[in-house]
């Protein structure tokens, strides 16, 4: 977990701005973190709104 900080910190410090490959691997980090989250909450939302429609 250290290393993958490190790597962050190492990317946001340099002065000479990012370039497109830095870019890539943090929209593919942020990707990852969403197909995670609407796997992991999807059965518990989708039970939400089904409850929601049946009381309208």
């Amino acid at each position: 977990m250290q290393a993958v900080i490190n790597f962050f910190r190492g990317l946001f410090s340099k002065e000479e701005g990012q370039t497109l490959a830095e870019y890539a691997l943090i929209l593919v980090l942020i990707a990852v973190v969403v197909i995670a989250a609407v796997t992991l909450l999807g059965n518990q939302i989708d039970a939400v709104l089904r409850n929601i429609a049946g009381a309208l």
